[in-house]
């Protein structure tokens, strides 16, 4: 005897299959590895954090009167 196959769960089936053969292209043509975005994520982060660790705060030792004209 053969077996009985529901259509629509082949149909289906092979409809992911192909997606998901479509999405691994999309991603190797146009996406970046997990890895690099985390690295990016990273370096963001530490070149914020080496900004602000220069910055000047000028706006509490700066004169009110613009300089020293008379």
């Amino acid at each position: 005897m053969t077996e009985i196959v529901n259509l629509n769960r082949v149909r289906k089936a092979r409809m992911r299959t192909e997606a998901a053969a479509t999405a691994a292209a999309n991603r190797a043509k146009h996406g970046r590895t997990t890895a690099e975005r985390d690295k990016d994520g990273r370096m963001e982060t530490r070149r914020q954090a080496l900004l602000d660790g220069a910055k000047r705060d000028d706006a509490s030792d700066a004169p009110k009167g613009g300089g020293d004209r008379e």
